[in-house]
């Protein structure tokens, strides 16, 4: 079982920038790989950027690419989300989440979810 706990939204200006954490239980944090998510008012919930037990792969959606950066640190069992030049459209529900695995599977839902720390940015 893994819990996450986000932390570090909130309101900011268009073009601002926020940092999100995600803290994780268990030993076996360093193991996982780490995504994040994001769900705006009345849309579906999709992935921003993932990244390897390792950060040996990382991965990004194209809407944030250049402008979000994910990070780990495994020794605080924390996941990490800069988010640079932010957009109106980025306002949204930010969700840490995890398969459980080493590795970054874009094709499967992750399992583990945490309860998410709302973004919003105003124009």
């Amino acid at each position: 079982q893994v819990q996450l706990v986000e932390s570090g939204g909130g309101l900011v200006q268009a073009g601002g920038s926020l940092r999100l954490s995600c803290a994780a239980s268990g030993r076996s944090f360093s193991s996982y790989a780490m995504a994040w998510f994001r769900q705006a008012p009345g849309k579906e919930r999709d992935f921003v950027a993932a990244i390897s037990w390792n950060g040996g792969s990382i991965y990004y959606a194209d809407s944030v690419k250049g402008r979000f950066t994910i990070s780990r640190d495994n020794a605080k069992n924390t996941v990490y989300l800069q988010m640079n030049s932010l957009k109106p459209e980025d306002t949204a529900v930010y969700y840490c989440a995890t398969w459980g695995t080493r590795g970054v599977v874009l094709t499967t839902p992750p399992v583990y979810w945490g309860q998410g720390t709302q973004v919003t940015v105003s124009s």
